[in-house]
């Protein structure tokens, strides 16, 4: 285990705004996870642990210890013909993993094309997009306790996942290091497509059957449309939280906004669209000079 000091992190973070962080190991197996662990309990320093580096804003260096999950691999464990278990680790870009598994043939995936990050936070906050979360393909999570460094296999229902929740981020949040998370894929899953605007993209493909391929790449082709580059300009993709709210509450809202985008949820609430109500608020494109 090599302990880096004084280590520039800016171009580990798509804001790329400036940090150094005073210590700093890069961990690439469980072991080396409970080595880095174990030398910051001793040192008494404070711990960060970092993947894809896609939620983090620092607004100054970090005194402390940063350790960086750089594991990789990719696993079947089970194969039936039709239904995969692949086990992937922790460290893997995560859009990278998403096309493997489309480019082998397996389904399910393809809607959470070119999210930023790393496969072991996909977890974290049940990451979704256009119809899909992660809880619809999660199989299960292997993390290792930070205080006790005892690695301990998570199911769905141990994950408590919700919108953009999950045990991690409520009862469990700071006490675990995700180190792999598998996924049960579908070489025939269907295809989900009614999401507005991958609605509208896909409709632009004639003559032949849309693929799960066809999917990711209009996801890839929307995202670019919406979102800057990161390498061009820092940012951390889609991250606003859409608002659930009571129907009675959207009732009032829709006899003022009679076009407000609104998707009702089994429980009888409705989400909201957050890019819509930042656009009808002023709030697009909104600038201060060094970030907007």
């Amino acid at each position: 285990m090599k302990v880096k000091t004084d280590v520039d992190i800016t171009h580990e973070l798509t804001f790329h705004v400036p940090a150094i962080a005073s210590r700093y190991i890069e961990v690439k197996d469980d072991d080396q996870v409970r080595d880095a662990l174990s030398f910051g309990r001793k040192e008494g320093l404070n711990i960060l642990i970092l993947g894809g580096g896609s939620n983090m804003l620092f607004h100054s260096d970090f005194d402390g210890l940063i350790i960086k999950i750089a594991s990789s691999g990719i696993e079947v464990i089970n194969d039936d013909g039709r239904v995969i278990e692949v086990v992937s680790e922790a460290g893997e870009v995560w859009h990278t993993f998403v096309m493997q598994t489309l480019e082998r043939g397996w389904g399910g995936l393809e809607n959470l094309a070119l999210i930023p990050g790393c496969v072991g936070a996909s977890p974290m906050q049940n990451i979704g997009a256009y119809g899909v979360e992660i809880k619809d393909v999660f199989s299960w999570l292997e993390a290792i306790n930070i205080e006790s460094g005892k690695l301990v296999r998570f199911d769905l229902e141990d994950c408590k996942f919700g919108y953009r929740e999950s045990v991690f981020k409520l009862d469990e949040k700071d006490k675990w290091v995700i180190v792999r998370v598998a996924f049960t894929l579908d070489r025939q899953s269907e295809l989900n497509t009614g999401y507005g605007s991958l609605e509208s993209e896909l409709s632009k493909i004639s003559n032949k059957k849309i693929t799960h391929f066809d999917v990711a790449n209009a996801v890839v082709k929307i995202r670019n449309s919406k979102l800057p580059n990161p390498a061009q300009l820092g940012n951390a993709g889609s991250f606003f939280k859409n608002p659930v709210i009571e129907k009675e509450v959207f009732a009032s809202l829709k006899l003022r906004y009679p076009d407000i985008p609104n998707y009702s949820q089994i429980d009888g609430s409705v989400k909201l669209a957050a890019g819509w109500l930042i656009d009808q608020a002023g709030w697009k494109g909104h600038s201060r000079g060094t970030h907007g």
